[in-house]
């Protein structure tokens, strides 16, 4: 029998640290892994990718400390898998943390395996998604360690509205660490699962005294209903993943491009009945946006974005005629509709994700205006509802808007009013656009004459009918241009979609600069 040749050798070193790399941390700790209900690395970018397309780059890198006994500790790959792939047919770099690996904790060789992912994505113009399960900054390290966190923050800035940048928080995300997630387009979590704080339980506990879980501080629930920091909330890792590859279907690969085209058989002029009837014919009640937004939409299919936070206004992906949209829209079930912080900051993130990437937008109008009071004053809505103003006004991308029923002072000028560059403005029939409600109004234009009247309720009762014949209805600024059309409610859909369709070519570019200083 022949001797092994040099080249079977070489062979079986390849598939030795192949199957090295690919054990990851090793079964014991794959085990606990799956324990903890969590995935690995490798069985996580299984279900983001379409089968059989991902191409791992950097399979073999290790880390370069000596320090600590590190350099008997070497395992390849480094507790992060890097490469590229697709989900559906469409080309995406990706980079998943080990957690088996050294707690996932980040070396500065670990830092280069994304970093370089990182570059090639911007270089060929394909989204960055991040799969993060890290006890952080590998403390063996150092410095090289922060330095390491540095240059991919650095990448997530200069790629920002460059390409698309998802970030999946499966596990632990502490400290520095969360600040690449921040800058990124998107968040999503899992529930009990998954976590991110700056600062954990027990260095609040010693600083501030206070007593609080991880999962109250900074779970999936937390960052998605309280802080905003989160735009999703998964149940398990699986959906977490599913959800990625959805949000993904309606973006551009790059700012270059325009958003997907998918075939569409709802039918583009379809009229909905249903629709007559879901403005109340009371101006004070209450109704559901998203019951709108359903009936108009392809397939009444809606991609809601942070919908745990500041539910006064809705956010998200949808399509007509199989076209990707932005929609931004007042929520008169919640806080009857009203713009405050909260609101203003995620809708100002949302438009300017949009306009990034070329995607259409189109809102839909109930605002009552901004939320009084002395919280919001003091907590600057003036700075933040102008957010949400700079946004619109910025946005060079196509621009609808329909106002469904009220839209009172500034806040009918900050969401996509003629006045900031909105294309195709439309109105139903039960829209009010006015400086304020006509109760508020008749209280101060007829203030002494209401003081003087013998029945004051019955002259406030005759004065405010009249003042809503006279300027809360469409018509007025309809006969001054401020409105395209007076729309039947049940055409929404056929309306939105021949105007998309006419806009599809705009062209429109803001004055040379360097870029603007939004008020952050």
């Amino acid at each position: 029998m022949d001797a092994p040749s040099d080249g079977d050798a070489l062979r079986k070193r390849l598939e030795a640290l192949e199957r090295q790399a690919e054990l990851g941390g090793g079964a014991e700790r794959v085990a606990k892994q799956h324990e903890a209900g969590k995935l690995t690395a490798r069985e996580r970018l299984d279900l983001l990718l379409d089968t059989g397309t991902f191409v791992e780059l950097d399979k073999f890198v290790t880390h370069r400390s000596s320090d600590f006994g590190m350099a008997e500790k070497k395992i390849p790959g480094d507790g992060v898998v890097t490469g590229y792939g697709q989900v559906d047919g469409r080309q995406v770099f990706v980079f998943a943390q080990d957690f088996t690996v050294f707690g996932g904790s980040l070396s500065g060789a670990y830092a280069e395996k994304i970093c370089k992912i990182m570059d090639l994505a911007t270089r060929v113009g394909a989204p960055v998604v991040g799969l993060n399960d890290s006890g952080g900054a590998r403390i063996q390290e150092g410095v090289e360690s922060l330095a390491g966190y540095a240059d991919i923050f650095l990448r997530n800035t200069l790629a920002s509205g460059v390409v698309p940048q998802v970030s999946l928080i499966l596990g632990p995300c502490a400290g520095g660490a969360v600040y690449s997630p921040a800058i990124t387009d998107f968040i999503a979590m899992v529930k009990d699962t998954s976590y991110m704080f700056i600062t954990g339980p027990e260095v609040i506990r010693t600083v501030t005294h206070e007593e609080v879980s991880k999962e109250d501080l900074g779970g999936a629930l937390a960052h998605n209903q309280k802080s905003g920091v989160a735009h999703f909330a998964a149940e398990n890792e699986q959906a977490c993943i599913l959800l990625t590859r959805e949000l993904l279907g309606y973006l551009p690969s790059n700012n270059a491009e325009d958003p997907p085209v998918v075939p569409c058989d709802d039918d583009a002029f379809r009229s909905d009945p249903a629709l007559k009837d879901v403005v109340p014919a009371n101006p004070n009640k209450p109704y559901d946006m998203k019951e709108i937004l359903r009936a108009v939409v392809d397939q009444r299919h809606f991609f809601e974005v942070q919908e745990h936070f500041a539910k006064n206004i809705v956010v998200g992906f949808a399509r007509l005629n199989g076209r990707s949209v932005g929609v931004v829209a007042n929520q008169p079930a919640f806080l009857a509709g009203v713009l405050d912080i909260s609101a203003s900051v995620k809708a100002a993130r949302f438009v300017r994700f949009c306009d990034c990437f070329n995607i259409p937008l189109v809102t839909f109008v109930d605002v009552p205006g901004f939320l009084p009071g002395t919280a919001q004053e003091w907590g600057g809505i003036i700075t933040h509802g102008a957010k949400l103003l700079y946004a619109f006004a910025e946005a060079t991308v196509p621009k609808v808007t329909v106002i469904t029923r009220k839209a009172y002072g500034g806040a009918y000028d900050v969401m996509a009013s003629k006045h900031i560059r909105a294309d195709i403005n439309y109105a139903y029939p039960t829209a009010e656009i006015a400086v304020m409600g006509p109760e508020g109004a008749v209280n101060i234009v007829f203030r002494n004459e209401l003081l003087k009247a013998k029945d004051a309720d019955a002259e406030r009762a005759r004065l405010v009918a009249e003042y809503r014949e006279k300027f809360a209805n469409p018509y007025k600024a309809a006969e001054l241009g401020y409105i395209d059309e007076v729309i039947r409610p049940e055409q929404t859909r056929e309306k939105l979609i021949r105007a998309l369709e006419m806009l599809k070519d705009k062209r429109q570019d803001n004055l040379p600069r360097k870029h603007g200083n939004i008020p952050l």
